[in-house]
């Protein structure tokens, strides 16, 4: 940490701060830039391709000459609440399969209101390693105690479990269903059947299931059937939906505690009306989507089964999420170039956003992706993968 030079002002100081952090991700490969992709987008979270849609498009211009307001005018406590938004959180707890769910901005703002408002110092909660930041920033908020088991670590779970099961405050369960930078999915009827032995309940986001996994595309929970068992359930709607915001999704207790407590909804504007057609028509557009989820299947299964044969890693994926982990943040940076040279838009991804020594390509399949565009992606990352091999070869050879 620098000294602030004698008659330096504090902005001085900070801005040389800034410079120094940023000189120093440059030298460890993790400067980030923001780029518009350009070329076959395997970064994309649209699963369903309904982002571009033009069933979509036109939904959301009718809503629009529908609503009375284009703006949200002040937060759902003051002025912002609406019919659209009451009829959209009865319509989408329907197909989460729970009692009730409740409306935020963002997939971020839900995990953060949800878990900062939920648990407090004197509570324990149980967080999967690799959970998304959104979940590790709302248990930091809480002052709960925190206890990281390993990734969809049951084993370590259970005995963290019992350690604290005679404790006096409660104790929550936190996992993704399907975790976004490994591409697998959580145990959740065995987390769920610990929570019970052990007294703890269970969070689950559902972010990358949602519209992909489950019957009409309801979420892993409703696949395994136990949406009214989880004491909430997060659905985003800015991926598979094409859309933009989340559902925290419960019992009528959770959503009226949520409405009271949680700040990032007390203390939000309300998403404008008219947005609530736009989900409305996504969701019937992925209850629809049976053909796309299956050719979501076929594509990973098979881009998986191509990559497995190059012996290229791909970890535990089971999902349209397909990760290529391949160690250094040099050897992602350069396959990503390599990816990039030849029209696919992917961007190398580093620490801290996954574990050091597993940098990686990401590639995340949408529903718009052809199989020959699969099959040429797996040519050119088996290309990458041996001249990034010769070229470590002949490093040692010349010593």
């Amino acid at each position: 940490m620098p000294e602030i030079p004698d008659g330096a002002s504090g902005g001085a100081f900070m801005q040389q701060r800034i410079g120094q952090e940023l000189a120093s991700l440059r030298e460890i490969s993790q400067f980030r830039t923001l780029d518009i992709p350009a070329g076959i987008d395997l970064s994309s979270n649209d699963y369903l391709g309904l982002a571009s849609d033009p069933r979509l498009k036109a939904a959301i211009a009718e809503s629009v000459v529908r609503s009375e307001r284009v703006g949200g005018t002040g937060s759902r406590l003051l002025s912002g609440n609406a019919r659209e938004w009451q009829e959209l959180e009865a319509e989408f707890a329907a197909f989460a399969g729970t009692e009730t769910a409740l409306y935020f901005g963002s997939g971020y703002s839900a995990n953060i209101g949800l878990l900062s408002s939920l648990l407090r110092p004197g509570d324990v909660v149980f967080s999967d390693a690799l959970n998304h930041a959104s979940l590790i920033d709302g248990m930091r908020l809480s002052g709960a105690t925190k206890v990281i088991f390993p990734h969809r670590g049951t084993a370590f779970l259970e005995k963290a479990l019992r350690e604290h099961a005679t404790g006096v405050g409660a104790r929550l369960i936190v996992t993704e269903s399907v975790f976004s930078m490994e591409g697998d999915v959580a145990p959740l009827a065995e987390m769920l059947r610990l929570g019970k032995k052990y007294g703890a309940a269970l969070m689950v986001d559902e972010a990358h299931a949602t519209g992909v996994r489950g019957p009409q595309g309801r979420g892993l929970a409703t696949e395994l059937g136990i949406e009214r068992e989880a004491l909430a359930i997060v659905h985003t709607c800015g991926k598979a939906l094409g859309s933009a915001g989340a559902f925290v999704c419960g019992s009528r207790a959770l959503k009226d505690f949520l409405i009271n407590c949680a700040r990032t909804f007390i203390f939000s504007t309300a998403t404008p009306p008219y947005f609530a057609g736009q989900i409305h028509a996504a969701m019937a557009l992925a209850r629809a989507a049976d053909s796309e989820r299956a050719h979501l299947r076929e594509l990973a299964d098979e881009l998986r089964a191509s990559l497995a044969a190059a012996e290229i890693d791909c970890g535990a994926s089971s999902t349209h999420i397909v990760p290529v982990i391949l160690g250094s943040n040099e050897a992602a940076l350069h396959a990503a170039s390599e990816l990039q040279h030849a029209g696919f838009a992917v961007r190398a991804i580093r620490p801290p956003t996954v574990p050091p020594g597993t940098a990686r390509i990401r590639i995340s399949l949408t529903s718009h992706i052809t199989k020959d565009e699969a099959r040429r992606l797996a040519d050119v990352l088996r290309a990458a993968s041996e001249s990034l091999g010769k070229s470590r070869s002949a490093s040692v050879a010349h010593g």
